[in-house]
């Protein structure tokens, strides 16, 4: 039997953050750990009879043990009838486009994670798909795109990393749905503590587990997760995409598999505590001499403020970008200056990161020249405050 078939599911519907503090409830069911156990095998052994005990024959095919409770927790948590786990979100987002038909013609934003962008560019036609990037925020843009020709799928990242545009998901999933597109949305910044695309019509919900779901950046990891409502559309695509998993091998490790469980089960919190200090640098800064705007949803004078009220809950989460006065090497200096934030790459962990995205991603970058992106964590936010301050002195005094 699977782990799952000995484990006793609890039979009351407790609220998200329940489920995931207590991860569903699950327990080692040969000793009752509360914490699931880490099993460190790439093959199992069959008995007598040339069973498989427990279900399960090699890694690559079933994942390890530590898969069934982490899907299911994920699953639950947005709503969805089924999930994945994969090796990075890298690779969770791409094996949607690699299991589409050959020719398949897909519309993506133009603002979205710059690793997702390079690799539809770099290998997008190499592998016969056409790819037209609009702006996600103008519907009529959308709608002309997605009915110019037979469409495959829409994609949508909201907020945008990393200027933080906010799409009208359910109205972007009305149109690729009107075109027969399957609608997939990247969940990974709102999480589902504050948005839930099931309900706003996507059929697949991609996340980055490296990022707010690990939340402690020890952990390279992602998920696919299926809409609830079992289509024949997207029963063949999820069947293909558990096929590809186990035919490429995009896994996730089983010590790392242990560390992700552990970090979903303080995501609510987290987020909670993350999405209050955003909003309270982005208020402050809102107005700042230094600064000529900040690009945060939760603002009521952001562009997508009306649009992020209405589909987000609880919060804004925790992702915001500055826009620094002066040439744009000064918002270089800034990142330079800070003594708090962390000059590294990636988002949502437990401690604030500061980055200038256009440096990062190099040729090709669409990032503002003269922006810095902030991943807000857990410290006090008035020691982020003052390090940002200081930064943002000691930039323009340079300029002097």
């Amino acid at each position: 039997m699977t782990n799952s078939e000995k484990f006793t599911p609890w039979t009351t519907d407790y609220r998200p953050e329940t489920r995931a503090a207590q991860g569903d409830g699950w327990r080692d069911p040969a000793t009752g750990a509360v914490p699931p156990p880490v099993t460190l095998a790439a093959t199992f052994a069959r008995d007598g009879e040339y069973r498989l005990p427990g279900g399960l024959a090699y890694l690559r095919d079933q994942g390890s043990p530590g898969y069934e409770q982490v899907q299911d927790v994920v699953a639950g948590l947005e709503g969805g009838s089924e999930a994945l786990v994969f090796s990075s979100g890298m690779a969770a987002a791409t094996a949607v486009f690699q299991v589409l038909p050959g020719g398949s013609r897909v519309v993506v934003p133009q603002t979205m994670y710059f690793g997702l962008t390079k690799w539809l560019t770099e290998f997008g036609p190499a592998r016969g798909l056409e790819v037209v990037q609009v702006p996600m925020d103008d519907l009529d843009a959308v709608s002309a795109a997605v009915s110019a020709a037979p469409t495959a799928l829409v994609w949508v990242e909201s907020p945008a990393n990393p200027t933080w545009t906010v799409t009208d998901v359910a109205a972007v999933g009305e149109i690729a749905h009107r075109a027969g597109a399957l609608f997939g949305v990247d969940n990974t910044v709102p999480t589902p503590v504050h948005s839930r695309p099931f309900d706003l019509g996507a059929d697949l919900i991609m996340h980055s587990g490296t990022k707010y779901l690990n939340g402690h950046t020890d952990v390279v990891a992602g998920f696919l997760v299926l809409a609830p409502e079992r289509t024949e559309d997207r029963e063949r695509i999820w069947e293909r995409l558990r096929l590809h998993r186990r035919l490429t091998g995009p896994l996730l490790g089983p010590l790392e598999t242990y560390l992700l469980m552990r970090g979903i089960r303080t995501l609510f919190p987290r987020m909670r505590q993350i999405s209050a200090t955003a909003l309270a640098l982005a208020e402050h800064f809102a107005e700042h001499p230094l600064v000529t705007r900040v690009a945060y949803p939760g603002l009521p004078t952001d562009p997508g403020h009306e649009v992020a009220a209405r589909q987000m809950t609880g919060g804004f989460s925790g992702m915001l970008s500055l826009h620094v006065a002066g040439d744009w090497q000064r918002s270089l200096r800034v990142a330079q200056n800070c003594q708090l934030f962390i000059r590294a790459t990636s988002l949502g962990g437990v401690e604030s990161l500061i980055e200038h995205r256009y440096t990062f991603e190099g040729p090709g970058s669409t990032a503002p020249k003269d922006m810095v992106r902030l991943s807000i964590g857990l410290e006090s936010p008035a020691d982020l405050v003052a390090d940002l301050e200081q930064a943002l002195e000691r930039a323009a005094k340079e300029d002097r």
